[in-house]
């Protein structure tokens, strides 16, 4: 099983939604990713231009993480809606 990481940004978009649906359905977007990121039927998609980096959809948001193998780690660094997430600076 891989090990689930939510850095700051994530966890304080997840308390913004806290009662709400999505949170519910991310949380089992998240035991199914745990199981194997690879083999799923989640909406993913690679990520172009950031290495081992996808991202997940639920309704209009979305979230980006990363897969780190060597550590058996998938890494969720960015959550919020689609013009929002994918503005990087």
């Amino acid at each position: 099983m891989y090990q689930i990481i939510l850095e700051k940004k994530v966890q304080k978009f997840l308390l913004k939604h806290k009662g709400q649906p999505l949170v519910a359905q991310f949380r089992q977007a998240l035991t199914q990713l745990a199981l194997n990121p690879y083999q799923n039927n989640l909406d993913i998609k690679i990520l172009v231009g950031l290495p081992h980096s996808y991202r997940l959809r639920i309704g209009k948001w979305r979230f980006l993480y990363e897969i780190i193998d060597e550590k058996i780690i998938i890494n969720f660094f960015d959550a919020g809606a689609r013009w929002d997430v994918y503005k990087w600076e």
